[in-house]
């Protein structure tokens, strides 16, 4: 968001706007909060985000205390300018109950992961990362592929993907859906060896969506 941008933005009569804050991988909705000019300028300014406690009448900078700090890779409002969409990169939960996002308790139908089945992707991409740079790759399969180098890799996701279009050419449609994920998993792990992100893989289908690409 612009300057110009937040310039727009239609502060209510108690001078606050509603800030909805969204995972940018998972899509995921984590908290509802409120932001005023100040928070509002703060986040734009440090790129993480600040808000506004209605219920202690003062600023506070999300994470300060717990460290779940939230980095924000964008901000958007709606078509009226009058509620703020923030997306971010959390370090941590979202919550005060430890829970990923305030939204948690269901009230009917499926919420959160259920309702975003491609959510676990990131979750993933991070468990991998966290294999890669800390397990011994004698007890840990993710890293010992990556120890192993690219060669290995790359033929482990040529194999994954021919097991996914004999599974599809069989009819087999478990056996399709076992074999998908095990080609997402390898994958991601080639990935990770080459320091690419899902973020990266995401914003090249968002550009041919747009018609960038």
């Amino acid at each position: 968001m612009s300057r110009d941008a937040a310039a727009r933005v239609r502060f209510g009569d108690d001078g606050l706007v509603p800030a909805i804050v969204q995972d940018a991988d998972t899509g995921r909705v984590l908290t509802l909060a409120w932001m005023n000019a100040d928070s509002l300028a703060r986040t734009l300014e440090r790129n993480e985000t600040w808000f506004w406690s209605r219920s202690r009448g003062e600023l506070w900078h999300k994470g300060a205390t717990s460290g779940n700090t939230q980095q924000v890779t964008g901000l958007a409002t709606d078509c009226d300018d009058d509620a703020v969409l923030v997306s971010v990169r959390p370090a941590g939960p979202a919550c005060h109950t430890g829970e990923e996002s305030c939204f948690h308790v269901p009230v009917t139908g499926t919420v959160g992961g259920d309702a975003a089945p491609f959510a676990a992707l990131p979750d993933l991409e991070a468990v991998i990362r966290a294999r890669a740079a800390d397990a011994d790759p004698d007890s840990s399969y993710t890293a010992s592929l990556i120890a192993r180098g690219i060669d290995t890799m790359c033929k482990k996701v040529g194999e994954e993907a021919t097991e996914v279009a004999i599974a599809a050419k069989g009819g087999e449609r478990e056996q399709l859906v076992y074999e998908s994920a095990d080609l997402l998993y390898h994958l991601v792990v080639l990935w990770q060896s080459m320091d690419i992100r899902l973020a990266e893989v995401a914003e090249e289908l968002a550009s041919r969506r747009r018609g960038e690409g």
